[in-house]
């Protein structure tokens, strides 16, 4: 993760300086530019993303006549932007730095954009490393979209709750704050190739006049500006940050002239620039906002002030005239021009727009809207739910049958998310307020629950004032909870009477996850370490906020559910055993009973080391085989339900290149049973070494000089071999764009031998063979039918829907190393010093490119046992229907007549409980699977009961069984059956 820490670094303009590449193409351009055509570089023509006759002919003349130096779309739709985009840069004569007005992402300008929250809100996220990843998300959008500069972020201390016209789109109303999050999320952007403007310099935040419509005038002392109003801007040079927009506001204290500060040489020249030591490049605010209405020749005061580059002129021509006039009378000199022209061409070089690269229109849209894109925004928005108040510990709610009482004000059903996940923890009733409900309904409401022990008030309605002398009159005995699921700064004001309440959850927003994450804070079942951004009324001040972390206990008391809670305590014991006898660092437990909570807990650490990362709740495990069921079944019983094939269809139907060869005609059916004669295992890496490399062999079954990496109980490997250049290496490049591990990346192209080797496999006789190769096969099926990646698919039908976003294939694009548990510590094949954690351990998996059919997922138990809950409820969870009936109950209950498996799931021996996969008391209904690294998911229809365990036995090593050996995984679903009681 980067550092943060605002540490001075060269500016954009000093690498370009340093680069000799980029001073002879500056050199060439300047040589090629007649004045005019230097001062140009110097514009930025705000143009309307319209394809009509009228539009395009101002583009022509902006572009090909005037010659501007940059593009500032006004808002519309991608394609119409980009399209534009493309014709724009074609007629350039030198490339146009594209810029965007984009605060809070593409959302702001351009329909149908991830949608990211406001500055207010994101200013309550403590972890900044969040607020650098949206910056680095908003520069690869832009980058898509061919822009170059964001005029982002919005560096005004917002501590006037009255400000008309910054309010949310600043970070908060702390200065320190506000300049941490400032810099992450220039850094982030400028990291990702795109140049952060910070505005509105030198502060808008303490104004009750919007600069769009007028003049605002700062009338602070000196000291006062430096404290606040300036600091942001003064931590952001020191960071080197490479953009400033100078606004339109009147700083006596700064300039006694009356001049607007874009307008001022002594707020630009003489503070910015030679007091503060700006080097970067400085923008003005929109030269068409009335903040500057009535100033004489515009553009030629900006240039005379210190800006380099001017942001929309209202009359193209007339300016630009103008500057030429004041050139030739010596009002501005050609030194000047040529200054500015160098460093904006200097500017283009660095930010890769010195050359005309067109927009890729095809599939713009997938790359704009991502997967990963969607799982920032709510992981930002779930960061930002702030917990207020909260002194005598109300929050979490303790687990119980007791009822809560919900008084929704807002709109009809607005709040359905919120309730639906409180239903899953307790019992829920109710009321519902508008503003059209009477007096009379409302006492009578307060009459009813007056003794209830819980009571919350969801608020989705910014006018709330109304509600206040009812909110204030009411006398309960239960502690009152407020969940605010608006942006508090935009509400009207509550009495301060209702400072008594208990707590005050700030959500911000009404997104269905952050209702649903709300739910959870509520039930400690998630992180709420939010902090106030700004005053919450009068009641709490900036920086306000109480922590509220995943604690432990289950939703329901455990006889509530029919089970001796006594009984289930020695799943704890056996837990620590495993651990305490080497079984594994660390686990999750995770049980459902009628799909309620009934045993949730965490045990021990990532490793052994006394300062291991201790088990989190949302952590992730290497799933390992657990994905045939928990990803590739669910992808074939899908396509199953919409009738895309027949199990008795042949393989070879779907994969063209099985045809003509001894795997022609395996069945569908087989290969869920195993019964399809591959061989348990194929040795998928072994075209991409070099054996010219060694002598002898790869793998012995024990130790000597050259064998000497355990990958076994009985097998040593040897690691001093090397790769096939033309398949593997080190560093990302070219075709090289499969990672395998951190520095080693395969070629795209090995698919080619991925499926020879498939092809070549010795074929053995049709019994019960339990192998990977028969799910990477179905996997590959998958992903022929659909015609993408099974990953996108599996995302997109069940996971984003269910919003299990902890469910995932290769989850280090979204998700850090340090909430991934580790797996082998020496990995022969891929050789790194320290474990592997983010990569499937599946050495098959990961040639594959960490998406295939027998291995690869990663998740957390609570998201592993959603799925198999959907599996027990016959397709439906939480009201959605994602599989049918019928299709669950077939792939469930069709078994083999030579084996105990049933279509894809494994189940219970009954012949040999000894030999089993699962305690001898389960049903033999029960099913499910296991995988390699330490993990099981049961379902058992009969005693509705979900079972899932996680574990990284194989860390550090993998040939480790002591997980098996102690029969860990087994005992601990026997407890479930033995705490039992008597159905009521």
């Amino acid at each position: 993760m980067p550092d943060l820490k605002a540490q001075p670094k060269p500016y954009l303009l000093e690498k370009g300086l340093a680069d000799a590449e980029c001073m002879a193409w500056v050199d060439k351009t300047m040589a090629q530019l007649s004045l005019k055509e230097k001062v140009g570089q110097l514009f930025v023509y705000t143009i309307a993303p319209l394809q009509n006759q009228k539009n395009l002919a101002l583009l022509q003349k902006v572009v090909s006549e005037y010659k501007v130096g940059g593009l500032l779309f006004s808002g519309g739709d991608m394609h119409t932007q980009a399209l534009l985009t493309n014709e724009a840069q074609r007629k350039a004569k030198v490339p146009l730095l594209i810029t965007f007005d984009g605060e809070w992402g593409l959302a702001m300008r351009l329909k149908n954009t991830p949608r990211f929250p406001r500055n207010m809100t994101l200013g309550c996220v403590q972890d900044n490393h969040l607020i650098y990843a949206y910056g680095q998300e908003v520069a690869r959008q832009c980058r898509e979209m061919g822009v170059h500069v964001n005029f982002a972020p919005v560096a005004d201390v917002n501590i006037n709750p009255d400000n008309p016209v910054i309010n949310t789109r600043s970070f908060g109303e702390d200065a320190e704050q506000v300049a941490q999050k400032v810099i992450a999320y220039a850094q982030g952007l400028e990291q990702g190739g795109v140049l952060s403007v910070s505005k509105h310099f030198p502060g808008h935040g303490d104004t009750n006049v919007d600069s769009h419509k007028a003049l605002p005038i700062l009338s602070f002392s000196r000291a006062r500006l430096d404290s606040i109003e300036l600091y942001p801007f003064k931590r952001v040079i020191e960071a080197g940050l490479g953009g400033v927009m100078v606004g339109h506001l009147q700083v006596p204290s700064l300039d006694s002239s009356g001049l607007p500060a874009s307008l001022s040489p002594a707020v630009v020249d003489g503070l910015l620039r030679n007091e503060m030591g700006f080097r970067g490049l400085t923008f003005t605010d929109a030269l068409a906002m009335k903040g500057v209405a009535g100033q004489q020749h515009l553009c030629v005061q900006a240039l005379k002030a210190g800006n380099d580059m001017l942001l929309v002129p209202r009359t193209m021509k007339a300016e630009l005239d103008a500057v030429m006039e004041a050139i030739e009378r010596g009002e501005l000199s050609e030194h000047l021009i040529e200054e500015r022209c160098r460093r904006v061409l200097i500017y283009k070089y660095v930010l890769g727009a010195s050359r005309k690269k067109m927009i890729n229109l095809s599939g713009l849209e997938q790359r704009i809207n991502t997967p990963e894109a969607c799982e920032l925004i709510n992981r930002l928005r779930e960061a930002a739910i702030t917990v207020v108040g909260n002194q005598r510990n109300t929050l979490p709610f303790h687990f119980s049958a007791d009822t809560l009482n919900v008084i929704s004000i807002g709109g009809l059903h607005v709040d359905t998310a919120f309730v639906n996940r409180l239903s899953l923890y307790v019992p829920v009733k109710v009321h519902r307020l508008t503003e059209q409900t009477s007096s009379h309904v409302k006492q009578q409401l307060l009459e009813q629950i007056a003794d209830d022990r819980r009571v919350v008030i969801s608020v989705t309605t910014k006018k709330v004032k109304s509600f206040g002398p009812f909110l204030a009159s009411a006398s309960l005995h239960a502690p009152i909870v407020y969940a605010l699921f608006v942006p508090y700064t935009t509400m009207e004001p509550l009495p301060s009477s209702l400072k008594s309440a208990a707590a005050w959850v700030v959500a911000h927003s009404a997104e269905v996850s952050v209702q649903q994450r709300v739910a959870e804070v509520l039930f400690g079942r998630a992180l709420a370490d939010g902090r106030l951004s700004a005053r919450l009324f009068s009641l709490y001040p900036v920086g306000a906020g109480r922590t509220v972390e995943p604690d432990s206990p289950s939703y329901y008391e455990p006889e509530e559910l029919d089970m001796d809670g006594e009984i289930l305590e020695r799943i704890d014991t056996l837990a620590e055993m495993g651990i305490r006898k080497g079984a594994y660092p660390g686990c999750q437990i995770y049980v459902l009973r009628r799909g309620k909570v009934l045993y949730d807990k965490t045990f021990g650490a990532f490793t052994y080391e006394k300062d291991a990362h201790k088990v989190q709740r949302n952590d992730l495990y290497d799933l390992a085989s657990l994905t045939k069921t928990t990803a590739t079944l669910l992808a074939v019983m899908k396509l199953y339900d919409r009738g895309a094939f027949n199990l008795s269809d042949k393989i070879s139907v779907y994969l063209p290149y099985l045809k003509g060869t001894d795997k022609e005609d395996i069945t569908i059916q087989e290969l869920l049973l195993h019964e399809s004669g591959l061989p348990a295992g194929l040795f998928f890496a072994e075209a991409a070494i070099d054996k010219e490399s060694y002598k002898g062999t790869l793998f012995k079954n024990k130790r000597d000089a050259e064998h000497s990496v355990q990958i076994g109980k009985h097998v040593f490997a040897r690691n001093d071999f090397s790769f096939k250049p033309e398949w593997v290496s080190v560093t990302q490049q070219g075709h090289f764009t499969v990672p395998v591990a951190d520095e080693m990346w395969i070629n795209k192209n090995y698919k080619g031998e991925l499926e020879r080797i498939l092809t070549e496999a010795k074929m053995r006789t049709k019994v019960y063979r339990y192998g990977c190769p028969n799910f990477i096969l179905l996997k590959e099926m998958v992903e022929h039918i659909i015609g993408e990646g099974m990953d996108v698919f599996l995302q997109r039908e069940f996971y984003q829907p269910m919003q299990l976003r902890h469910l995932l294939f290769n989850p280090l694009r979204v998700y850090a190393k340090t909430q991934i548990a580790p797996t082998a510590q020496n990995d022969y094949l891929r050789r790194a010093s320290h474990p592997l954690q983010g990569y499937v351990h599946d050495e098959s998996a990961a040639f594959f490119g960490g998406v295939s059919g027998n291995a690869g997922l990663f998740g957390s138990a609570a998201d592993v046992a959603a799925v198999y809950q959907m599996l027990l409820n016959g397709g439906m969870y939480k009201g959605k229907r994602y599989l049918s009936e019928t299709v669950c109950r077939v792939f469930s209950t069709t078994g083999s007549r030579i084996s105990r498996r049933v279509l894809g799931f494994d189940r219970p021996n009954s012949e040999d409980p000894k030999k089993s996969p699962c305690a001898e008391s389960a049903p033999v209904s029960v099913y499910g699977h296991t995988g390699f690294t330490g993990t099981c998911a049961w379902v058992d229809p009969e005693n509705e009961l979900v079972y899932v365990f996680l574990c990284n036995r194989i860390y550090p090593n993998p040939w480790n069984n002591l997980l098996g050996e102690l029969n860990i995984r087994t005992d601990i679903q026997e407890v479930l059956y033995q705490a039992r009681i008597k159905e009521r």
